[in-house]
């Protein structure tokens, strides 16, 4: 059997949530499926290291694409070459999108589906595009697989697809996560916040990350609290947001408030395991790695009440409106005062983070291959 998968997101340095969901999942089936052949199509020179077993083929089909009319060119005419050219039996897309120009079977994973209930918070040009294109995406699948139940009843009320095709496979967290002992997280702090504790925000920024009111209740915790707990804030900016910087420079301990940047997996891992607090108040979210992240370091959690998040934290975090600047900070001011609250969240986390698990997300996802290739 000949499996065409889009890797076009396996990009060595700047994985995000959908690249590290592709190279999980994919690393594990190749391996455990040596009988079947993989092409794995890429839109730009690859590294070796992401093709993880003999049974994998590269290509590079151009031009990259990183636009939507570049996305309708890739998808819709040099894929389907590819596709005719090497025979493919099926086509697994992780990244939201495929083709509408093949008879190839295709398997798309719609993650979430932000772009139809926020709009104004991505580029226009890329809100238009996901918009219009990705009811024509769920339309076309054999399958959809998502990574919530959550975003499976959302793609279900959407796009009207029946619900027995849309599968449920879980994120999970990498093994790089670990509870630190006291002395690492100590010259974690050190490296970091010259040994205070903190508060960590971890994600892509962009507006439904929710900083801006997270930096509000910062400063409210501050304020309240007295004390010397900094905030560190972690993750790349995918374009300007002028509210958010606006409210960081009104703030009157914006100096402790540390943006990092993206962090490499092992770095990030040691950032995560030594902070008081993950801080994660997304508005919208189809999954949410992060919480289980800090889950399996042995680290509270703060998130927000609605969308996914109440469904992968369960009872193991504290659960806040996103919307309420005050609740944010009360959350933070009990996970900081009170040492109860902190042991409760850490052993609840340690065992909701034993129910992701990326081997039996490989396995879930495989039978939705096979399922699909067996179907008419």
């Amino acid at each position: 059997m000949k499996i065409a998968v889009n890797t076009r997101l396996l990009l060595r340095g700047k994985l995000d949530g959908i690249g590290w969901f592709t190279h999980e999942i994919m690393k594990r089936m190749v391996l455990s499926h040596p009988e079947h052949e993989f092409h794995f199509f890429f839109d730009r020179p690859y590294d070796p290291s992401f093709l993880f077993a003999p049974n994998v083929r590269a290509h590079v089909i151009v031009p990259q694409a990183r636009h939507p009319w570049l996305f309708r060119l890739w998808y819709n005419w040099m894929v389907p070459r590819k596709l005719k050219q090497i025979g493919a039996d099926i086509f697994v897309s992780p990244d939201m999108m495929l083709s509408l120009r093949t008879t190839c079977k295709q398997i798309v994973v719609l993650h979430d589906l932000n772009f139809e209930h926020y709009p104004q918070d991505l580029p226009s040009s890329i809100s238009r595009y996901l918009r219009s294109q990705t009811p024509l995406f769920a339309r076309r699948a054999a399958a959809i697989i998502t990574v919530s139940e959550f975003s499976k009843s959302d793609i279900v009320k959407q796009y009207g697809v029946d619900s027995s095709n849309v599968h449920v496979v879980y994120n999970a967290a990498q093994g790089a996560y670990r509870v630190l002992p006291e002395h690492e997280r100590d010259q974690v702090r050190q490296r970091w916040t010259n040994g205070a504790p903190y508060f960590v925000f971890i994600s892509s920024i962009h507006p439904r990350k929710n900083l801006q009111r997270l930096l509000m209740a910062y400063e409210q915790f501050r304020l309240q609290t007295g004390s010397n707990v900094r905030l560190l804030a972690v993750g790349r900016r995918f374009w300007k947001n002028e509210d958010l910087d606006e409210t960081l420079h009104s703030m009157k301990y914006s100096g402790d408030v540390l943006f990092t940047g993206h962090l490499e997996q092992a770095e990030l891992s040691e950032v995560l395991g030594a902070a008081m607090s993950l801080v994660y108040v997304s508005y919208f979210e189809g999954f949410g790695v992060p919480l289980v992240e800090a889950f399996q370091s042995g680290v509270p959690v703060i998130t927000s009440n609605i969308t996914s998040m109440p469904e992968v934290a369960d009872d193991a975090a504290l659960l806040v409106d996103p919307f309420s600047v005050d609740e944010i900070a009360k959350a933070m001011e009990c996970i900081y005062s009170s040492e109860n609250t902190r042991q409760n969240c850490i052993e609840k986390g340690l065992k909701r983070a034993a129910f992701f698990d990326w081997d039996q997300s490989a396995s879930r996802f495989w039978h939705v291959i096979e399922k699909t290739l067996s179907s008419r």
